[in-house]
Formats: structure tokens, C-alpha cells, sequence
């Protein structure tokens, strides 16, 4: 477990700095992000957007980490925060994070994560039958 904690440390901090060093050797070759909105990036265009200086981040941090090993995988669950903006438009702050990873090359890899929007938090769309920020219902 404490390969994990390491892990999962060195990514986010990576991530919180663009380190796309430390980023290409920490994804998998086939690694694919889900994004809140249900948008794929596979590994290329994960990077990218730290390369093309795109995506900037104040803060990147897990917490709420429930890691589950699995023989050579790991089932990883977190609340993930951050703050920062992607091509000037602020990213939600709080989102929920569904990372698989995989031990196969001597290391611990990030081979998938899913972010999904945490309701009620800031950046995430309104509840349903609750006022939005505009103070129309949301849907």
C-alpha cells in the first residue's frame, strides 16, 4: 500500500506542476482520462495539454483515498482537488476519482482515470430541481 500512497504523491504533484517528464513515464502507453463531462484523452492528449500549456494548476491533491490491490492492479477511489483553469476557464474544483492502476513494469502506472462531478460542489453542474448559478432550475 505504501507503493500506492508513494505513487499516487509523485503523480499529483506532477500534475499540479506539468511535469510531463514524470507524466509520460507515470501513464501507461494505453492510458485513457475521463473527464467530468465524459470527454476521452488518451495519453498523448493527456500530456498535451500540460505541454501546450493549455491546462494550469494552483492546486492538484487527492484525499478521501481508498486504494484496493489486486495482485499486479490496484482499484484506487478519491476525492480529487484542484484548482487552476484550462485555456483561461476555471476546472471544478471537486470531483470524484476512479483510478486504475497496474504493477507490470517494476512500478506502479496510471492505466485509466474517471472524474465524475461531485453534486453541490463549485464547478459542478446544479442539482436537479435546484437553482443554478444563473438561478434557473438545473436539469
Amino acid at each position: 500500500m505504501d507503493d500506492i500512497t508513494t505513487f499516487l504523491k509523485e503523480w499529483t504533484d506532477a500534475e499540479r506542476a506539468g511535469d510531463t517528464a514524470v507524466l509520460e513515464s507515470a501513464l501507461t502507453d494505453d492510458f485513457v482520462g475521463v473527464g467530468p463531462l465524459g470527454f476521452t484523452l488518451p495519453k498523448a492528449a493527456w500530456l498535451a495539454r500540460h505541454r501546450a500549456g493549455d491546462l494550469r494548476y494552483d492546486t492538484f491533491a487527492l484525499d478521501e483515498i481508498d486504494a484496493r490491490p489486486h495482485g499486479d492492479a490496484a482499484l484506487v477511489t478519491a476525492r480529487h482537488l484542484a484548482r487552476g483553469n484550462y485555456q483561461g476557464h476555471p476546472i471544478p474544483e471537486a470531483t470524484r476519482a476512479t483510478l486504475a492502476l497496474v504493477h507490470e513494469t517494476g512500478t506502479w502506472q496510471l492505466a485509466g482515470v474517471h472524474l465524475s462531478f461531485i453534486a453541490g460542489t463549485p464547478g459542478a453542474p446544479p442539482l436537479p430541481g435546484r437553482p443554478s448559478a444563473a438561478g434557473t432550475p438545473g436539469t
